[in-house]
């Protein structure tokens, strides 16, 4: 399987194209921009939303669900937000179609024409918060912890399967506070949730940060970002949190009695994660020979694959096999048994390997003689043989090491692609041969940070957090700078 993809150091961008299509994860649909998620992809999203579904549980969110249409006059009550997405709106103006008169197939009926136009919903923040003013009016409706699963349409004009499509997947968190304090604390407890599922899940360490003010989410006063590098270098922003103060409760007039009976804006966050992340999955982990995928995301962890020559030899094999494949089950594992005889050992093997399944059992006669089995782990290509017996315990002990060596592997590759700079010969040295994370000194200024990104692509990812305070001096104006930011080339 593998020489069909495209060799990542030659090309990066056509090997990632290659694997998302030959490990059938995604394709181009009909539709301009869109993208058909074929079950082995979507099986990745629903192990993702699943343990995040849990997390925002755990964390006292519930779910819900509102409109695909928004009306348009909503989106003209937060200027910065309308602002911020108006190139990228789709519009319904019509609600119906006719037969053509010149019997060339249907027409929109131009008597259809709506008395007011529809978005579909880039993000929900307008059509939310129209709702929340009928359900709040003391601080007794509050806190309001809400999540939605759905899918967004941003009408981008160059797009990839899963980083930049015009339509894809999400979850959006919406939550409506009493205080400023209570709706900041909710804003970072968000992209800590997500920082610990990148980590701990997907083995993807990021740097948690806040977003400058040109690079912030529409219509918020504060939004913190997770950020990853992936393995060409580039940045990939994978997930974001909003401090959206009163803004929206302004705009759409959502007021509450407070304890003291004075009437007040309600405080808002607004937080998302998208399938951008199944992207951010291949890129960090994936190599020539196809997929690298994290045991806990995993859709299948474990493959046991015969090899016979008749079928006497199989079913031996298959009684082995099943019972292997049942102790794995009972120990919480998701295992296949492939024992089709459409295609030989060589291809199965070639083929679980493309789609990144963590554990490979091969079990043949000479394996039932002598009570063993054959592990392929693929994170390093590794083969080993061990007593059929120990086979859940060892597998069991053997997907934790895959998971964290998976992490140390991308952490090591993060680490050794972060370079602090002080000189715009060296800031932009580094971007054009090296790429990674640059930390390096700036002057706070919208026009200096523009001025970098027109120069050379870079943007800020974020301010770290846990960036010291630090004398210095920014790297293109030369003024005076008291900490460190993180630059990079994106997605």
């Amino acid at each position: 399987m593998a020489k069909f993809l495209t060799n990542r150091d030659e090309n990066y961008a056509q090997w990632y194209n290659d694997l998302v299509i030959k490990a059938e994860l995604a394709e181009n649909s009909a539709v301009r921009g869109c993208m058909v998620i074929k079950p082995y992809g979507y099986a990745i999203w629903e192990k993702i939303q699943a343990q995040l579904d849990s997390m925002f549980k755990a964390t006292g969110h519930v779910n819900a669900y509102f409109p695909l249409f928004i009306p348009k006059s909503f989106f003209s009550r937060e200027a910065k937000h309308v602002e911020g997405f108006a190139k990228e709106c789709a519009i319904v103006t019509h609600y119906r179609l006719k037969s053509d008169p010149n019997g060339k197939g249907v027409i929109v009926d131009p008597s259809a024409k709506l008395e007011e136009e529809l978005i579909i919903r880039p993000t929900s923040e307008t059509i939310i918060w129209n709702s929340y003013k009928n359900w709040i009016q003391s601080y007794r409706d509050l806190p309001i912890l809400i999540n939605q699963w759905c899918n967004v349409v941003r009408w981008e004009m160059r797009t990839r399967l899963f980083l930049r499509t015009a339509e894809f997947l999400w979850q959006e968190g919406h939550t409506a506070h009493a205080t400023r304090e209570e709706a900041v604390e909710e804003t970072v407890k968000m992209i800590n949730v997500y920082a610990d599922f990148a980590e701990n899940y997907m083995a993807l360490p990021v740097i948690k940060g806040y977003k400058s003010e040109a690079e912030r989410f529409a219509g918020a006063i504060d939004t913190y970002a997770i950020e990853a590098l992936m393995q060409d270098g580039k940045a990939l922003q994978a997930g974001t949190s909003h401090f959206l103060g009163q803004n929206f409760a302004k705009a759409f007039d959502v007021q509450f009695t407070d304890k003291t009976g004075k009437l007040d804006y309600v405080w808002a966050t607004s937080w998302g994660l998208s399938t951008r992340m199944i992207g951010a999955l291949i890129m960090a982990h994936a190599d020539n020979h196809g997929l690298v995928l994290p045991p806990r995301l995993a859709p299948i962890q474990v493959v046991i694959i015969p090899i016979y020559k008749n079928t006497e030899q199989l079913d031996t094999i298959s009684k082995a096999a099943v019972k292997i494949r049942a102790g794995l089950e009972a120990a919480g594992m998701t295992v296949k048994y492939d024992d089709r005889d459409t295609n030989k050992p060589g291809w199965k093997f070639a083929n679980y390997e493309l789609k990144g399944v963590p554990v490979r059992i091969a079990i043949g006669p000479r394996d039932i003689e002598n009570g063993t089995v054959e592990i392929a782990r693929r994170d390093t290509l590794e083969k080993e043989t061990i007593k059929m017996d120990t086979a859940v315990k060892h597998i069991s002990a053997l997907l934790e090491d895959i998971q964290k060596n998976i992490y140390i592997k991308a952490s090591e590759f993060k680490k050794e692609n972060t370079r602090y700079v002080d000189t715009w010969k060296d800031f932009v040295s580094i971007l054009d041969n090296e790429g990674g994370f640059i930390m390096a000194h700036w002057d706070g200024t919208p026009e200096t940070e523009e001025k970098i990104k027109e120069e050379t692509k870079a943007t800020i990812r974020c301010i770290p957090f846990d960036s010291p305070e630090e004398e210095g001096k920014c790297i293109f104006s030369g003024k005076p700078s008291k900490k460190r930011v993180l630059f990079a080339r994106s997605y």
